[in-house]
């Protein structure tokens, strides 16, 4: 242990020669423990609220969707889908085809989607868990019946107690028509149950089965998308991989977090603005820390004095003085993180703050990261650092001959 980082070390814990530096210091020390603590919380709640987002999508998207990277639709290739399905970890294939429709419903009509689904779909997604009334689609290929996302059963008003009412789903033909042609495919569906998973889901979707999505594009060879289960535990982007290796550029193939891209870029952008703001912040609470430590040299003027006439340099006391202020750093610091994790505590078993209105949570998500820590204490450290620095150029300047007052 040298010999600056001892002194600094002894400054730390030595009572301070008056009143209102230890008030100063004390003040600057809470001001960073605040700071700290603010920016672990604020890298929390968005990974409390991207955990809980992402939990959402989770329960419709598969673990792997693999679409083509030409159009929107290919050909079902059934010798594909055996070479896929000996990948080690593989669990379940189920293919889907989705595409733009017209509905009504008795006197109401919207846009949405069709997306028709095999017997299989169950196994590759959660859809069983966000079924909200009524039933699944029965496992029967040639039923007409379909799963309503919400937010079109409340704009339609669907009624799934009225056998009598039935939702139209119409598309248009992919070729010319003549002028006494219908320019539209349609099809009776009778609503049997819906689906909450999220809101961006619900207010567009409509689930029916595959024959009945193929009927209405009128080929009955299409799809839009091989959805696949991995087992549990299995690395997911080994599976990535090796399906990639298979199917070689005709198609796309997308782990869950591939799969909603751009919603994850964009939160982690905000986490990341949010974050510098709160840094910001702090380094303006810093000034407290600034003021600190150049009263500590005022106040140790003599003790440098006397440090320089016996063989110290100006670098040694450079670094006595940086230690100082990396100290003063590591204890709001460690206070901060300390502080944090209380909050962390009381609001995960008491959820302290509440989220007005209604939301899928009554409270907010939160939810902590160790590599969060890390770049909060990168940051924290740099900051204090920073701070040292006047106080420690003006302790340089100090000379063996200056007076002290």
């Amino acid at each position: 242990m040298n010999l600056p980082f001892k002194i600094a070390l002894r400054y730390l814990l030595a009572k301070k020669s008056t009143q209102v530096i230890q008030l100063i210091t004390g003040i600057s020390i809470l001001g960073l423990t605040v700071g700290t603590a603010a920016l672990v919380l604020v890298l929390s709640v968005f990974n409390g609220f991207e955990d809980l987002i992402m939990g959402m999508y989770v329960k419709f998207n598969p673990d792997i969707k693999i679409t083509p990277v030409s159009g929107k639709f290919f050909n079902a290739d059934a010798s594909l889908v055996y070479k896929i399905s000996k990948i080690p970890g593989v669990e379940a294939i189920s293919g889907t085809l989705e595409e733009i429709a017209f509905f009504t419903y008795k006197d109401k009509q919207d846009f949405g989607m069709v997306k028709g689904v095999d017997t299989l779909f169950s196994a590759v997604s959660n859809i069983d868990s966000c079924i909200k009334e009524g039933v699944y689609l029965p496992n029967r290929s040639l039923s007409f019946n379909a799963l309503i996302g919400l937010g079109i059963r409340n704009k339609l008003g669907i009624d799934l107690e009225d056998p009598f009412a039935s939702l139209t789903v119409y598309m248009p033909k992919n070729k010319e028509n003549t002028p006494f042609e219908n320019p539209f495919r349609s099809r009776n569906l009778q609503p049997v149950g819906t689906f909450m998973i999220q809101q961006e889901y619900d207010n567009q979707y409509i689930i029916t089965t595959l024959n009945v999505a193929r009927e209405l594009m009128g080929n009955a060879n299409l799809l839009s998308a091989w959805e696949i289960k991995v087992s549990r535990n299995y690395p997911v982007k080994k599976v990535v991989s090796e399906i990639q290796s298979i199917v070689k550029d005709r198609f796309f193939v997308k782990d869950y977090y591939a799969q909603e891209e751009g919603f994850i870029k964009l939160m982690r952008l905000e986490k990341w603005l949010s974050f510098a703001i709160v840094g910001f912040m702090l380094l303006l609470v810093a000034f407290n820390l600034i003021g600190a430590l150049w009263m500590i040299v005022l106040d140790k003027k003599r003790d440098v004095s006397i440090l320089k006439s016996i063989g110290s340099t100006d670098v040694d006391i450079r670094n006595l003085f940086l230690y100082e202020g990396l100290f003063l750093t590591g204890i709001g610091l460690i206070s901060g993180v300390f502080l944090a994790l209380l909050i962390f505590f009381l609001q995960k078993t008491f959820h302290i703050v509440a989220i007005p209105g209604s939301f899928v949570v009554d409270s907010y998500p939160i939810s902590l990261r160790w590599e969060d820590f890390i770049t909060v204490a990168i940051t924290v450290l740099f900051i204090g650092l920073l701070a040292s620095i006047p106080a420690a150029l003006r302790a340089m300047r100090i000379s063996t001959h200056e007076k002290i007052v």
